[in-house]
């Protein structure tokens, strides 16, 4: 009798398994409506929880997290860092028939040559969310936050370690890439002058930082620009802009952990989101630049137009990708613990 109820509490996880995605995405990142015809159209339920960084999403991973989430959406320069810690499993393209509607300058990135193990989701920018009653015209450099002497009021910091010292970096003229420990130094001091400022409000996700905004809060925050241009929504009241020292470019991903236990719900997950029109929904619902190059032609002329969207090419010179740095990933682990610990 018990290896009955066994066979059958086996059987039952089993179909609960194959009716159901776990995925495990940013917070707010998917249209509802995306989820609910997906549903629809495959019978699989969609359950999802949320995350605010990259580094969160890892450790969930390494605490069980591989075996519990179908999908997952790391950012570019995490990547390498999930795939050699074994935590991702390599994608069944016979299965991914939309994998066409990539454009091909993401269709071999530098941090997963051959799409092996991700395929793009969305991609935009990191800048500065701000009042445009405290601020009359855009800020033109990133001394607003890292300057005492040029800050208006409150504001907050990216709570991301390599995006905030990245746009720390361009402040000083450097690449968000660099390890050089003189350098880093640098940075950690610009970081730490920023955090001893009355004006301070802490570190935050993108999310919560825009909630502050709205709130009166805070003047100013760190932000990714998808936040920003959602939770504005036209509102007057904020803008979003790239200071002229320049910022960080990210993509998201999509990935399946290792042992995901439904890797068949997020193949055709994956897959879903990559038809033209889904894909069209997906970058509109965010406000975000789409790395699928069929679902770009369908977007509406005023997005495409935007630069808060899509950087003008003057801007994208100041822009730059964050690359995974091996072993000297440590020096910058190392920077971001002195700057949040002091």
């Amino acid at each position: 009798m018990r290896i009955l109820l066994a066979i059958a509490a086996a059987l039952s996880l089993a179909m609960a398994q194959g009716n159901t995605l776990q995925l495990y995405t940013w917070t707010d990142y998917i249209d509802p409506s995306i989820v609910k015809d997906f549903e629809k159209a495959t019978g699989i339920k969609v359950r999802i929880t949320y995350y605010e960084s990259n580094e969160e999403m890892q450790a969930k991973l390494q605490a069980g997290g591989v075996s519990q989430f179908d999908l997952v959406v790391p950012s570019d320069f995490i990547v390498p860092v999930l795939i050699n810690l074994k935590l991702l499993q390599p994608l069944d393209k016979s299965k991914l028939p939309n994998l066409k509607n990539l454009d091909p300058k993401f269709a071999n990135p530098p941090f997963d040559p051959g799409n092996r193990y991700t395929v793009g989701y969305l991609w935009g920018t990191v800048g500065l969310m701000y009042r445009t009653d405290i601020f009359k015209t855009p800020p033109a450099s990133w001394n607003v936050l890292f300057d005492p002497g040029q800050q208006k009021g409150p504001f907050t910091l990216m709570d991301s370690p390599r995006e905030m010292l990245g746009i720390g970096l361009r402040y000083l003229g450097l690449s968000v890439n660099t390890t050089d420990p003189a350098q880093v130094k640098r940075v950690i001091e610009v970081m730490l002058r920023a955090k001893q400022s009355r004006n301070f409000k802490g570190f935050q996700g993108g999310v919560s930082a825009t909630k502050m905004l709205l709130s009166n809060q805070i003047v100013a925050a760190v932000v990714y620009n998808q936040d920003a241009l959602r939770t504005a929504e036209g509102n007057p009241r904020y803008g979003f802009t790239i200071p002229r020292e320049g910022s960080t470019l990210f993509i998201d991903n999509m990935a399946i952990p290792a042992k995901a236990p439904n890797p068949e719900a997020a193949h055709k997950f994956i897959n879903f989101i990559l038809d033209a029109q889904i894909g069209a929904r997906l970058a509109e619902y965010q406000q975000s630049a789409t790395p699928n190059a069929a679902a770009k032609k369908l977007l509406k002329p005023q997005m495409l137009k935007n630069p808060a969207i899509w950087p003008s090419q003057e801007q994208m010179k100041g822009l730059e990708f964050i690359l995974d740095q091996g072993n000297n990933n440590r020096i910058l682990d190392e920077a971001w613990t002195r700057v949040k610990s002091r």
